[in-house]
């Protein structure tokens, strides 16, 4: 349930809060529940991921992608990620998600996550992530299109190029 209430209030901030260009850096502060908790007493691996999610809901909403995202019906779906712990997050600990897209390819987008508390990097994480109409692919040309947002990606980061699974070919969904 008060993954229910993050989302909510996530939603809200994002909202009420500065908008954000497609390259921009989103940072979502929260804390570290009772019901975030292992039997090590610290974050469990999964929330970390359900915490990274919240991370990109606010970089959708704040950079105008979630009005884009209604407006068209599409959905978002990740292909894959990969994450490295670094840190524990202890109970009550204060924490921030730092999110920001790294590039992309015909297909997919590339986003980054760091949970960052204080000066040290708990984790960080690389995901596919994939815009979908009717079951078929948005490429990321027309998405970013969506928002008058230039359609070129920066270079593909050589850890990007490295770990990125094998994309298939496009298929375009109907306008």
């Amino acid at each position: 349930m008060n993954l229910l209430f993050r989302v909510l209030w996530v939603m809200l901030a994002a909202l009420l809060g500065r908008r954000l260009g497609v390259m921009d850096e989103s940072r979502v502060p929260l804390r570290v529940l009772p019901t975030d908790l292992d039997l090590n007493i610290h974050m469990t691996n999964a929330r970390y991921l359900s915490m990274m999610d919240l991370g990109r809901l606010d970089m959708l909403i704040r950079s105008g992608l979630g009005r884009a995202m209604l407006r068209n019906r599409w959905q978002t779906v990740l292909g894959a990620s990969t994450i490295r712990f670094r840190r524990p997050l202890r109970p009550f600990q204060r924490f921030d998600v730092v999110s920001r897209v790294l590039c992309w390819d015909e297909r997919w987008f590339y986003i980054e996550h760091r949970i960052e508390s204080g000066a040290e990097t708990a984790a960080v994480a690389v995901m596919q992530g994939v815009f979908l109409a009717r079951g078929k692919v948005i490429p990321p040309a027309d998405v970013l299109g969506a928002l008058g947002a230039p359609a070129t990606s920066p270079p593909v980061p050589d850890h990007v190029a490295a770990w990125r699974p094998q994309t298939l070919p496009v298929e375009r969904a109907a306008a």
